[in-house]
């Protein structure tokens, strides 16, 4: 299974600049580190919407330096 990863630097923030760039080895443990990074740094709810729109931002391999 391929590494897969978020960087927050790809979702600029207006309230906060973030460089945190997170990556698991599954879907599911990204989701969760993930949901659980937006929820307690940028304020956002977890609902279905956020869920998915971080499902169709992940990305295959590891983030740049």
């Amino acid at each position: 299974m391929a590494r897969k990863y978020i960087d927050c630097r790809d979702y600029p923030q207006t309230d906060k600049r973030c460089s945190v760039a997170i990556s698991a080895d599954s879907d599911k443990e990204l989701l969760e580190a993930v949901v659980q990074h937006g929820i307690t740094v940028h304020g956002y709810a977890d609902t279905k919407e956020f869920r998915n729109e971080i499902l169709k931002g992940m990305k295959e391999g590891s983030p740049p330096a």
